[in-house]
This record gives C-alpha cells, sequence and structure tokens, in this order.
C-alpha cells in the first residue's frame, strides 16, 4: 500500500526532530560510532512510527539498539515537547537496525574478491 501525503509529511518531521533530539542527548555518537537515521515509516493512522538507525563504525550494534531502546522513554519526552503543536497523539516509537550499508560494504568486498580472482586467473593464463 502506497504511503500517504500526510504520512510522508509526518515522517519526515519526525525525523528531522529525532536528528536533533538525538545529538541534544547525545546519542548520535556511541560505542566509538556514528548513528543517524536513515528513515522514519509512520502507519496510517499516525499512531506508530519505525525509525531505522543506521549505524557506522560502531563496535557492538546490539549494545548500541539495547541503549537507545532504554532511552526511548526521554527521546519520546523530548519528541513530544517539540512536536506538541503539529500532532495530536505523538507516535509510539519503534526503533529498528538498518543493515543496509553493511549489506552494502559487504557486496563491494565480494565484487572486489572476484574481480581480484579474475585477474589473478588472467594473469595465470599468460
Amino acid at each position: 500500500m502506497e504511503e500517504g501525503k500526510r504520512q510522508r509529511q509526518v515522517a519526515g518531521a519526525l525525523q528531522e526532530e529525532l536528528n536533533n533530539i538525538f545529538r541534544h542527548l547525545g546519542l548520535s555518537m556511541l560505542d566509538g560510532g556514528m548513528i543517524s537515521i536513515s528513515s522514519v515509516k509512520v502507519t496510517p493512522d499516525l499512531l506508530e512510527a519505525r525509525i531505522y538507525l543506521s549505524l557506522f563504525q560502531v563496535k557492538n550494534s546490539k549494545a548500541v539498539m539495547k541503549t537507545i531502546e532504554s532511552r526511548a522513554w526521554e527521546i519520546k519526552r523530548e519528541l513530544a515537547d517539540k512536536m506538541k503543536h503539529q500532532l495530536r497523539r505523538i507516535p509510539v516509537l519503534h526503533f529498528y537496525l538498518d543493515d543496509t550499508l553493511d549489506y552494502v560494504f559487504r557486496m563491494e568486498e565480494i565484487f572486489k574478491q572476484i574481480d581480484e580472482k579474475k585477474q589473478d586467473g588472467d594473469k595465470s593464463e599468460n
């Protein structure tokens, strides 16, 4: 089902505010790495928000996700302060790990290995 205009607007506003809140609360840099909000998806009734977090050079992603989950009430409180005039109800926040970057890096590494094997094979034929 396609996302509605209001869903996209709310998701964009939530993403912008959540990025600011993460910086304000010191959650954008954890465990020696950087955390950013890659996307926000909102349900059609605007009561739930799925926040996808991208972790860059984080040593222990499970520990970071647990830290964010444990501070979810604080994040929601800050969000409510910022958006109370824009939304009737602040959505329930669900945090998910967005491993797209990890997948891209793994694929690039596999392609490099294939390319190296191909070059080694070409050299051995000569």
